[in-house]
């Protein structure tokens, strides 16, 4: 082992725990690192309290905190993403006519790195570096439906993860399960009002090459416009398959 055995210890349980398909127990988790079970209690304890690991006490399983999610998203902030992504939203804002941004998942919340404000549109609250909380956003939704569900429940453990803003919007792990579901089967995320008062958009999950989502490209336009809601989703989804592709250099891979 390296010369900081604790560090390494560290980082090989936030790795193992990233390819767990779900919460696994402690026993299993000092099987897959090769520690004794007396040093993982008191490592998982230490990350527990720092963020990076979530215990689930009823089912007796540890999963990823939202500390290891906004780390292992860290990279997709950077300017790579958007570098490429920009020229997508600027043609996608060219032909709704509506403005469109690009949000990267950050813990609960969403992080907006690229605002394309269409002409003569009204500015948004989703101007660039600015955080929303993910279960209220179509970007964050969109996201999050393309998440498995042990992740999202290791990010929303119980109701003081909900964040409420205008009163509207999903308060508990069940009502944000029944929102995702709606989103994945109308294959588009969207939002009313949940952000802003008066305003309403869609949004569509940006996938690597593993199927994971590590971004959201939405549109939003006042909510008193007589908009085709079905043209303008077909349009973002379009825009998030083509920075899909550049994200993932090749073909997509299926988690279906």
């Amino acid at each position: 082992m390296a010369q900081v055995p604790a560090a390494t210890r560290t980082l090989r349980v936030l790795r193992f725990l990233a390819r767990q398909s779900e919460p696994v127990t402690l026993d299993r988790i000092c099987a897959g690192v090769g520690m004794p079970r007396s040093t993982g209690y008191h490592l998982m304890a230490a990350m527990i309290e720092e963020g990076f690991v979530v215990h689930l006490a009823e089912e007796h399983r540890y999963g990823l905190g939202v500390a290891a999610f906004e780390v292992g998203s860290g990279y997709t902030h950077q300017e790579p993403m958007s570098r490429i992504a920009r020229r997508p939203l600027a043609a996608l804002v060219d032909r709704t006519g509506h403005s469109a941004h690009l949000a990267v998942p950050h813990g609960r919340e969403v992080l907006y790195i690229i605002e394309e404000r269409a002409p003569g549109r009204p500015p948004l609250v989703t101007d660039v570096g600015v955080r929303l909380p993910a279960h209220l956003t179509a970007s964050g939704r969109a996201i999050l439906a393309a998440l498995p569900a042990s992740q999202v429940r290791a990010l929303f453990p119980d109701r003081s993860a909900f964040v409420d803003r205008h009163g509207v919007g999903p308060t508990s792990l069940t009502a944000l399960r029944s929102v995702l579901a709606a989103t994945r089967g109308r294959g588009y995320a969207s939002e009313e009002g949940e952000v802003t008062p008066g305003f309403a958009s869609v949004a569509a999950a940006v996938l690597d090459h593993n199927a994971h989502p590590v971004a959201g490209i939405a549109l939003t336009w006042p909510s008193a416009e007589d908009v085709d809601v079905a043209a303008l989703a077909a349009e973002v989804s379009s825009a998030a398959t083509v920075l899909s592709r550049r994200v993932a250099g090749g073909p997509l891979v299926s988690r279906r």
